[in-house]
């Protein structure tokens, strides 16, 4: 995975970032989501580097990468969108397009509303945003997506419970989520489910869904009070396998948080960028080009 790509290690604010990079042409970041690492990119990175420059991180306290200390004020996404703005001026783009999928997207829009003309385009994958999810949870939803709960409760009962079993909680959710489960390349699984072998890891990933049910929702508040919205172009790529339209087309809901914003739907599970690869790449490529 990643050939031709440059394995890198930056430190920001003092967080210790693993990364590739490769390509030439504009910038554009990826963050993947959880329970992944940077490796759930590795089909469709390649493609991008043949037209950008592709910087693809493992996020703070996931993968690799390491934070001081895994609280839920760090794992909040206004202090890792900063580190990721850090991490592209370290690397010397003051702008760059941004795709992020599942927890790297609620990083994506809070890098835009925080740090307005640094995006020049920008590519939530799967998601709405964190406020609306909380808004609409009923118990339908709470069903589907218990581990929003389970892991924002309070120190230290998710970490014992997913610490158990790390890995096997990884591959539960990967079963779980995937739609086409046998496109997910085996040792890219394997990857994320170790990387929750580490006490570390579960700990990052618990104060990320803390900081998402308490900073992450009054940020998004604050914002929506104050009629901040996202002042670049915006690219919804969805799975019509695992986001389910509910009161409001996906479209309506992120024209409440953006001037501009298009979509496209794949037919595919949770994880888009290994389960429907070639569509996502094409999605992008086409986006970050302009077209």
């Amino acid at each position: 995975m990643f050939e031709g790509f440059d394995t890198r290690r930056i430190s920001v604010e003092g967080v210790d970032l693993h990364l590739r990079i490769a390509g030439e042409g504009p910038p554009v970041l990826l963050l993947h989501g959880f329970p992944q690492t940077h490796l759930a990119w590795h089909r469709v990175a390649p493609v991008l580097a043949e037209r950008f420059t592709v910087v693809v991180p493992d996020l703070p306290g996931y993968g690799a990468s390491r934070l001081p200390a895994p609280t839920t004020e760090a794992m909040a996404k206004r202090p890792v969108a900063r580190l990721m703005v850090g991490l592209m001026a370290a690397l010397g783009h003051d702008r760059f397009g941004l795709a992020g999928h599942d927890r790297g997207g609620r990083i994506g829009y809070r890098l835009a509303l925080d740090h307005p003309g640094r995006l020049t385009r920008f590519a939530p994958i799967d998601i709405l945003p964190t406020l609306v999810m909380w808004e609409a949870m009923n118990w339908q939803a709470a069903l589907n997506s218990y581990h929003w709960l389970l892991l924002a409760q309070p120190a230290p009962l998710p970490e014992r419970l997913v610490g158990a079993d790390g890995p096997g909680y990884v591959r539960h959710l990967i079963d779980r989520w995937a739609a086409h489960r046998d496109r997910l390349d085996p040792a890219a699984v394997a990857a994320y489910a170790e990387a929750f072998a580490d006490p570390a890891v579960v700990a990052a990933a618990c104060a990320d869904y803390r900081a998402g049910a308490t900073l992450d929702v009054e940020h998004d508040r604050a914002d929506r009070e104050a009629g901040r919205r996202i002042d670049c172009p915006v690219l919804l790529v969805w799975a019509r396998r695992y986001l389910k339209e509910r009161t409001r087309p996906h479209l309506d809901v992120w024209r409440d948080w953006a001037e501009d914003v298009r979509e496209v739907s794949l037919d595919c599970g949770h994880f888009i960028a290994e389960e429907a690869a070639e569509g996502c790449a094409e999605a992008l490529t086409s986006f970050f080009s302009g077209e």
